[in-house]
């Protein structure tokens, strides 16, 4: 029996590709087991893809590239697959990972065990969630100093890369691969690379003479940005490096128009017969020190903007942007310890039935917000932008926020997860988010019943989320189980037996 890689790189010889944007070679760097799950055996495979351009496709810099024998433009990428082993054993959706600055995302933010998150990066097993449910998955390289060749060229005596073409390997790589393979590809970014699904959405590249490419995304923690990819580049690293923050407030080609998703989808809508499913998740980080409030408001106001019935947007209350619970050296705090690999999850699966048309996705859980200009910890909007405000997450008397979508942690709290870490000037401390234990005295006040009365609101709260669609049960299991081994509280000791009360 043929294996899926034999079946997809087959296609190489099958498949009619459209013209010029063409994947015209794959070779197979290394073949290893990745392990057994409840969809069956699972293999990762390294390769290399190689790609062809036409000069004349709207990417700065291709017109003065090399070309070859045919007068096309070629680049190289490197791709990660893992995949099951044997055709009958995937769920028939392939998940493009898009790597931020190399590092694959999807096995942190999906695959996340709850007390060790996954670092982005890492490709281990964790949970096994995406494997025991089907998914395949092809990380796929696209930046500039992390692994592509991308085609170089001389203007006024300088040498430059045409950077653009990372969107194009992107589509064209999903293309092949969904060719005779997959029913279903879906799109996953995180951070930098959620603003490259944006920005390739509004750019043009999610579809190719009539072909579409990804029929959903997934937009992690993008906040108010957008990738400025479409320019040519001198390396080693690429133009699309560099963000914004509280010492380079400024900064440009990021934060820019188009940013709520009613004007990206008004952009892209005349580009494509057919528009994807977008979900969009962001962190009270996100509001806070990434300007994410205008994906809602625009550049005028503080009203919130309509949202498109082809997305659905999920705020985490009192998430941190990154996963990791351990102490940067460089950061005065410790680091935020809410697990919000759960809502990804949920979210994941939710989008999934969305795309087959089993049930449309719970309604848009967003934070209520308010303007605090002169807060700080706020990065407030930028000068360039005359109309704009920044607005954050509103807070509750123990300064979680009060709104989006609340996981147990925040409904049934033990801690304060709604402050900023600092410097604020380094960017994995102003993204790292805190938590601060209540004191034993306000602990005890809030749960006078002691670990039975905690327990009894942790078991309501997981019990709500999951009807409502954004925990799965086999989360509220884990996080139920966790709550009771939580070492704030102290069990209630039983009372021998025979023993009596003295008075």
């Amino acid at each position: 029996m043929r294996t899926l890689v034999t079946c997809m790189f087959a296609a190489l010889t099958t498949a009619a590709l459209p013209a010029a944007a063409v994947i015209t070679e794959i070779s197979v760097l290394s073949r290893e087991p990745y392990g057994e799950f409840a969809a069956g055996k699972f293999v990762k495979v390294e390769v290399e893809a190689r790609g062809t351009l036409s000069p004349t496709e709207k990417i700065p810099g291709l017109d003065k590239a090399p070309r070859n024998a045919a007068g096309l433009v070629g680049y190289k990428v490197p791709v990660t697959l893992i995949i099951p082993e044997m055709p009958t054993g995937g769920n028939g959706t392939l998940i493009v990972d898009v790597p931020n600055r190399g590092r694959a995302v999807s096995h942190g933010l999906y695959n996340s065990p709850r007390a060790r998150p996954i670092a982005v990066g890492s490709l281990d097993q964790g949970i096994g969630f995406l494997q025991d449910r089907g998914y395949s998955l092809a990380v796929v390289q696209w930046e500039l100093g992390e692994g592509p060749a991308l085609p170089m060229f001389e203007s006024g005596g300088k040498k430059l890369y045409a950077e653009g073409v990372g969107f194009a390997a992107v589509r064209d790589v999903a293309l092949f691969l969904r060719r005779d393979s997959y029913e279903r590809v879906y799109g996953l970014g995180y951070s930098q690379t959620a603003r490259f699904l944006k920005s390739f959405l509004v750019n043009g590249f999610n579809e190719v003479d009539g072909a579409i490419v990804f029929d959903a995304l997934h937009v992690v923690n993008a906040a108010a940005g957008g990738m400025p990819l479409l320019d040519a580049g001198p390396g080693p690293t690429s133009v699309a490096s560099e963000t914004p923050g509280h010492t380079n407030a400024e900064h440009r080609g990021v934060h820019e128009e188009p940013f709520t998703y009613g004007e990206v989808m008004k952009v892209a809508g005349a580009k494509y017969k057919k528009l994807p499913l977008v979900m969009v998740n962001h962190t009270y980080n996100d509001y806070m020190g990434g300007r994410a409030a205008l994906t809602r408001t625009g550049t005028k106001g503080t009203t919130d903007l309509p949202i498109p019935d082809n997305v659905r947007m999920y705020d985490i209350a009192g998430a941190p942007h990154t996963m990791s619970r351990t102490k940067n050296a460089d950061c005065v705090e410790g680091q935020g310890q809410l697990d919000w690999a759960p809502a990804l999850r949920a979210q994941l699966v939710a989008l999934d039935q969305w795309v087959k048309g089993k049930a449309a996705p719970p309604a848009n859980k967003l934070f209520a917000l308010e303007a605090r200009p002169t807060d700080p910890e706020v990065f407030q909007a930028p000068k360039y932008l005359s109309g704009a405000v920044v607005m954050v997450p509103k807070l509750d008397r123990d300064h979680n926020p009060n709104s989006g979508v609340q996981l147990p942690d925040i409904l049934v709290p033990i801690a304060s997860h709604g402050y900023m870490n600092s410097p604020l000037s380094v960017m994995a401390c102003r993204q790292a988010g805190t938590y601060r234990p209540f004191v034993k005295e306000v602990l005890e006040a809030r749960y006078p019943g002691g670990i039975n009365e905690y327990m009894g609101k942790m078991r309501l709260a997981v019990q709500q989320l999951v009807a409502e669609r954004v925990l799965l049960e086999e989360d509220a299991v884990v996080i139920v189980n966790a709550a009771a081994e939580n070492p704030s509280f102290v069990p209630t000791r039983p009372r021998a037996r025979g023993a009596t009360t003295r008075n």
